[in-house]
Formats: C-alpha cells, structure tokens, sequence
C-alpha cells in the first residue's frame, strides 16, 4: 500500500511539473534570462517603436499623401530615383514625404529661431519654397555623383570582360563574373550590371536588356556602349575586339578631358588674379612711391 501511495505521489508530481513547464515556460525563460544577462531584459525602445509602426519612414510615407501627384510627376520622379539608385517601392513615397516635411521643419526653425519677426511673409515664403526644392536639389547631386562614378568605373569593367571574353566565357557568364569581382571598387555599375544578369535570366532579350540599361542610368558613355554591343551582335563581328576597342576610346576621352581641364585653368585664373592678387601685388610696390610724392607735395606747398 505504501509503495502504491508513492508512485502515486511521484506520478502525480512530474505531471504537475510538466503542466508547470507547458504553461509557464515563457515567464520561467524570462525570469531565467533576467538572471543570467539583466541588460537583455532592459526595454528596447527602437524595437517596440518599430513593431507598434511608428517610424520616421511610416511618418514620412504618411505625409506624402498631402501632395497633389499626376502619374506623369510620379513616372518622372520614380525614374529619376531609379537613376539615384533608389528602386524600393517606398523611395518614392519617403521622396514625397519629405517634401512635405521639409518645408515644415524650416518653418519651424524660422518659428522659433526669430528670422521671421521682421519680415515674416518673405522668410516663410522662402523657407516653404527651400524646404520644398532642396529634396529636388538633393537628388539631382546624387544623380550626377553615380553618373560619375559609372563613367569613370567603365574601362575597368570592360577591361576585365574583353579578359573573361578571351579566356572562354560567354558575354552573359563574362558580364555576371565582372560584376562579382568588381563589386567592391564599382558597386554602381555592378549594381547595374546586376540588374542586367537577372533580366537576362528571366527571359528578356540580350539587346533589350542593355537598352534598359542605358535608359536606366542615362550616361552617353553606356548608351554608346549599347550601341556598340547591339551592333556587334547584329552583324556577327568579335565582341572582346569591340569592347577593347571601345575602352581605349574612352581612356583617350578621358585623357582629352584631363588636358581641356588643365587648359581652362589659364583663364580661369585671371579672375582670381584681377581681384585678389594684383591689388595687394599694386598696394606692396606702388604704395611706397605714393607715399613719398605725397610727402613732397605737401614739403613743396609748405
């Protein structure tokens, strides 16, 4: 009977011990880990902002419902963020958003800096009109940055296609190997070149995966390029002979443009020159001499 009352007792106990484990397990772990690391249990104010959606991005995404858009304006912006390298599909909705933030967020400093008190009407006329164009300007630097860093990355990478072309590969393995090794030192053409391999692999004609291309990122460089590889697949001719060639072309364009750069700077000196350094140049060598007639037409008057 004894023996009977503890496997009772013992039965009884690891059922209640797994019921406790089953339905206070999480509060057990909490308890656990607040012992183990107390600062893991310390209130994460990013991720609770995060998960109950208030975000500077959700804010700004809110706020770009208050501009009036035509699908031409929409089409327009998107294709410039494309070119900025912004192809998210909330780019363009934090893009408005800030143009609509911006302008409030000057008003503000002009609120409460007290640039306004004198002539209030221009200074929120200028801080509405600033807050809304400096988005526009802003972008338009960014574009051209890219642009630069994809003309200047372009002899490199043709460089070492017309080297994969020559050692066996296809101009599509070619094209994906150069923008794996390359990603590095040009990520924005890579990053393009990218897109090109995955239009390749889902179906797209070559021809009009390097036209989209050239559209995408808008630098005469790469629609020149395009051109070229368009027409050497259409009339059969050596692609690594085209692209080699094409790259000694552009180091030559860059060296032109080197050398106009330096000779511009002979005029763009005599500004500079007129303004700055021959004033003092005439202060240091006529100054003396005035100064000595000066003190013999007035020893002469007296």
């Amino acid at each position: 009977m004894g023996i009977a009352v503890v496997a009772f007792l013992l039965v009884f106990l690891l059922i209640a011990s797994g019921g406790v484990l089953l339905f206070y397990r999480e509060q057990m772990i909490q308890r656990l880990t607040a012992v183990i690391s107390p600062e893991a249990t310390k209130p994460n104010w990013k991720k609770q902002l995060q998960e109950s959606g208030f975000t500077l991005t959700g804010v700004v995404e809110h706020l770009e419902k208050l501009i009036p858009k035509s699908q031409a304006e929409i089409s327009v912006t998107q294709q410039r963020l494309i070119r900025a390298g912004y192809r998210t599909d909330s780019a363009l909705k934090f893009f408005n958003g800030v143009k609509v933030l911006g302008p409030l967020t000057l008003c503000a400093l002009v609120l409460f800096s007290g640039l306004g008190n004198q002539n209030p009407f221009i200074m929120y006329v200028a801080a509405l009109g600033l807050g809304y164009l400096i988005p526009d300007f802003a972008l338009g630097k960014i574009i051209k940055n890219r642009q630069s860093k994809i003309r200047r990355g372009l002899p490199d990478v043709l460089d070492l296609l017309v080297i994969c072309i020559e050692a066996g590969l296809s101009l599509d393995q070619a094209l994906k190997r150069t923008s794996e090794e390359l990603m590095r030192a040009q990520p924005a053409l890579c990053d393009e070149l990218n897109i090109v391999v995955l239009e390749q692999r889902a179906g797209r004609p070559r021809s009009e995966c390097w036209r989209h291309l050239a559209e995408r990122t808008d630098v005469d460089v790469l629609r020149n390029l395009v051109t070229v590889l368009v027409q050497s697949e259409q009339f059969g001719t050596s692609v690594a002979k085209t692209l080699r060639v094409h790259s000694e072309t552009l180091r030559t364009q860059r060296i032109q443009k080197v050398e106009e750069m330096a000779a511009k700077t002979t005029v763009k000196l005599v500004f500079p020159l007129v303004l700055f350094i021959f004033p003092s140049l005439f202060l240091v060598v006529l100054g003396p001499a005035v100064i000595t007639m000066s003190d013999s037409f007035n020893a002469f008057l007296k």
